[in-house]
């Protein structure tokens, strides 16, 4: 180990993001050649992707980088335990393309323009309930509501499960903190480690799932479980693991992400008021607007990879079996990619970021909705004319895997 480049600091310890992504710590890591190497107590360690370029030539290359050899996690998978806990993004191709082909058509850009006029209605409605109570928690009363709300709507969850939904994304997201949780959970019977995150929700969840299966087999509706269900690809239907495991991915990734994304927009505003001022008359800014959103909350602060062989990333010979980590809360902010990357910049070239993934075949399904829903969001916001003001520091949610704002108390001057 002694000719590795090896990281000061654990990037792996969910402490580091309790106060928002830890610029300092990773612009040092950029600063250093090739790739830096983050020892892990208990485990082998793993290679950190600090820089955009290595990024993008990780994602690019799953038949080298693989999502299904050990899991997108950072911490090991038992291999008994990876078929159970494979999802999507757990998956190569061609098991990833075959799933991808199933979902895709709900998320083309006709079928979620669809959404646009509910997307709407709902906004509007909590941000003037906002507005009569002069502020609150911005998280409980906007950020969660919304991207849940659309999504269980596209899944056909009944509005009084939503909440339950919320809490169980929740819930999941604490198994990512690496901290032991309650085993019996939810009525848990199946051990923690075949369970995603390692978390008792995860239970929860699939059972949700499989009962909401059957009543849509037994009346089918015009949603997505409906079609999910009863779909086929190359001849055979999905088994009851990979409907479940769809379900659960598809309620997570709609809700937590777009979540920290419209939770950071707050941030955005309170930081930067004439940039927000300026929108309201400069509505073509708005996608900009939208997409520097999601580059600097930067959602999901890591995927992993494994590799498959023996290989050389960024000048740094990588070994088969070892594990590749892509932190895109420090690509989205590297300065060989985006000119002053900590500055939120409305104006900034049109470029892609990586807040929505590093492109090839993992690129997020949900990104079209999720620039949807921050778009409309903010459209609302600026038709009210609000003036935000933070009444507390934020609280960030405790986890290596998010970039997620627990509490966000807000004024409406």
């Amino acid at each position: 180990m002694s000719d590795r480049s090896l990281t000061q600091t654990d990037l792996s310890d969910p402490a580091l993001y309790d106060a928002g992504i830890p610029h300092q710590v990773f612009a040092e890591i950029r600063k250093q050649p090739g790739l830096s190497w983050n020892p892990l107590q208990g485990e082998d360690g793993f290679w950190a992707v600090t820089r955009f370029e290595d990024i993008v030539e990780v994602s690019r290359h799953p038949e080298t980088f693989s999502s299904a050899t050990g899991h997108i996690q950072i911490y090991t998978v038992p291999d008994d335990c990876l078929e159970a806990r494979a999802s999507m993004i757990d998956m190569d191709p061609p098991n990833h393309s075959r799933l991808r082909r199933l979902v895709n058509p709900g998320f083309i850009p006709k079928n979620l323009r669809l959404f646009e006029p509910i997307v709407r209605q709902r906004a509007s409605a909590l941000l003037d309930d906002l507005v009569v109570e002069g502020g609150g928690d911005w998280v409980e009363k906007i950020a969660k509501p919304i991207p849940i709300s659309i999504i269980c709507d596209m899944l056909g969850v009944p509005e009084e499960d939503r909440n339950y939904m919320i809490e169980l994304t929740d819930h999941l997201v604490a198994g990512t903190a690496n901290k032991p949780l309650d085993p019996n959970a939810y009525g848990n019977t199946t051990p923690l480690r075949f369970l995603p995150f390692e978390s008792p929700a995860a239970f929860a969840l699939d059972n949700y799932a499989r009962d909401l299966g059957n009543r849509r087999r037994a009346e089918p509706q015009d949603d997505l479980v409906t079609k999910l269900i009863n779909a086929e690809v190359d001849g055979e239907k999905l088994t009851e693991a990979e409907f479940t495991n769809f379900f659960r991915l598809l309620i997570f990734a709609g809700n937590e992400t777009t979540r920290s994304a419209m939770s950071n927009l707050v941030i955005q505003m309170v930081d930067n008021p004439d940039i927000f001022a300026n929108l309201k008359d400069n509505p073509d800014l708005i996608d900009g607007a939208v997409e520097e959103i999601v580059r600097v909350a930067s959602p999901i602060l890591y995927f992993r990879r494994t590799a498959t062989c023996d290989t050389v990333l960024s000048g740094t010979p990588v070994k088969k079996g070892e594990k590749v980590v892509m932190w895109y809360a420090s690509g989205n902010f590297d300065e060989a990619r985006f000119d002053a990357p900590l500055d939120y910049d409305v104006n900034r070239p049109k470029m892609p970021h990586i807040g929505y993934g590093g492109g090839g075949v993992h690129t997020c399904l949900g990104a079209g909705l999720a620039r949807i829903e921050l778009r409309i969001l903010l459209e609302e916001i600026l038709t009210r004319d609000m003036k935000v003001s933070l009444a507390e520091p934020p609280e960030y949610v405790h986890s290596n895997f998010v970039n997620g704002i627990e509490k966000l108390i807000v004024r409406l001057d």
